[in-house]
C-alpha cells in the first residue's frame, strides 16, 4: 500500500514521506547529488527510492530539488470529459 505523503516540487512528483522517511525518485541527478544515499523500499511491492538523511538542511534540499527538476516527468494533462 502507498505511503503517507507525496512530495511535489513545482508541480512535479519528487518523492514522498513513508514511515517517517523522506525518499526521492532514484533519477540520475539525485544519484549524482547523493552518491552515498541508501536505497529503500517505500512500501511492499514498490520500487526502491533514495533515502534523504539531511532533511533539516534547507540549502541541501533546495539544491537537490533544483538538480532533479528538469529530469522529472511533467504532469500528465487530464482529458476533458
Amino acid at each position: 500500500m502507498m505511503g503517507e505523503y507525496i512530495v511535489y516540487y513545482r508541480g512535479r512528483i519528487i518523492g514522498g514521506i513513508y514511515d517517517d522517511r523522506f525518499l526521492v525518485k532514484p533519477i540520475k541527478s539525485a544519484i549524482a547529488y547523493m552518491p552515498n544515499a541508501k536505497y529503500e523500499l517505500p512500501y511492499d511491492g514498490a520500487k526502491k527510492m533514495l533515502l534523504v538523511d539531511d532533511v533539516d538542511n534547507k540549502e541541501f534540499l533546495t539544491e537537490l530539488f533544483n538538480s532533479m527538476y528538469d529530469e522529472l516527468p511533467a504532469p500528465k494533462l487530464k482529458k476533458k470529459k
